[in-house]
């Protein structure tokens, strides 16, 4: 069996180091290292792992500015046979809705199998790009993938909900976005990190994927970021103790008060 599987990953700011302009409302990106996505790296591993069982062709593909290349070469060095970088000014501001339209212009281009995606990414939080991919294409998706297995033209999905496991199947091709219990990403391998800096990285921009200019960027998209803030610290516990009556009574004194 031989499959066409495409990864769509994203190169984000590492969280733990990012902060915000209490100005602008926007993302201080400057001097912050950038790294892949970690649930598109899970998405990777899968996508290895059903290489390494079937011989699939692996795919990896990113939308951003050139320095995104980045990610690109890790993930050659995890062991992907293609990477292709998507990349053009009039792409800047987009949202996900045209993030994943132009994504999904691109898997139409190449071909494909499957999708694999991370679930959500850390910069954003959305977990819409993968669902809205699989719109723009017209095929099934599912999300919060914690197994995969493929059986003939057919692939079964095990994923993780709030309140229960659900095992579902849906034929070949779709989407499927994985979340990070779906396994532990490999190590870049030695030999694959020398290699992954001679190898091509193929580029597609608006002369390759044809759209109008108002259908993209930020003039294009359908929705715009306010503001971005951090969250402020939570106020400081209350202990009540005493038996449960006691307990309970002493709780509904300090509603009114606490609600303040």
């Amino acid at each position: 069996m031989s499959m066409r599987i495409i990864v769509f990953a994203k190169q984000v700011p590492d969280t733990t180091e990012v902060k915000v302009d209490p100005v602008k409302g926007t993302l201080i990106r400057d001097g912050v290292r950038s790294i892949m996505n970690p649930e598109d790296k899970n998405a990777l591993e899968e996508a290895l792992r059903l290489k390494d069982k079937f011989g699939a062709k692996v795919t990896v593909i990113t939308m951003g500015p050139p320095m995104a290349e980045a990610i690109l070469r890790e993930s050659y060095a995890m062991g992907a046979d293609e990477a292709i970088l998507i990349t053009d000014p009039l792409y800047a501001g987009a949202d996900t809705w045209v993030t994943s339209m132009i994504l999904a212009r691109a898997a139409q281009l190449i071909g494909f199998d499957l999708i694999l995606t991370g679930r959500q990414a850390i910069d954003g939080d959305t977990a819409q790009v993968g669902i809205e991919i699989a719109q723009h294409l017209g095929i099934p998706v599912i999300a919060y993938a914690i197994g995969v297995e493929i059986k003939e033209d057919r692939v079964i999905v095990k994923r993780e909900l709030d309140d229960r496991i659900e095992i579902l199947s849906t034929p070949l091709p779709c989407v499927i976005t994985c979340s990070k219990d779906i396994n532990k990403p490999r190590y870049m391998r030695v030999p694959y990190i020398f290699e992954a800096y001679s190898k091509e990285i193929k580029i597609l921009n608006n002369s390759v994927l044809k759209f109008d200019k108002n259908e993209v960027g930020l003039v294009g998209s359908p929705t715009k970021v306010r503001k971005t803030f951090t969250k402020g610290p939570k106020g400081e516990g209350v202990l009540f103790q005493g038996d449960i009556d006691e307990a309970v009574q002493k709780i509904i004194e300090a509603i009114p008060v606490l609600g303040k």
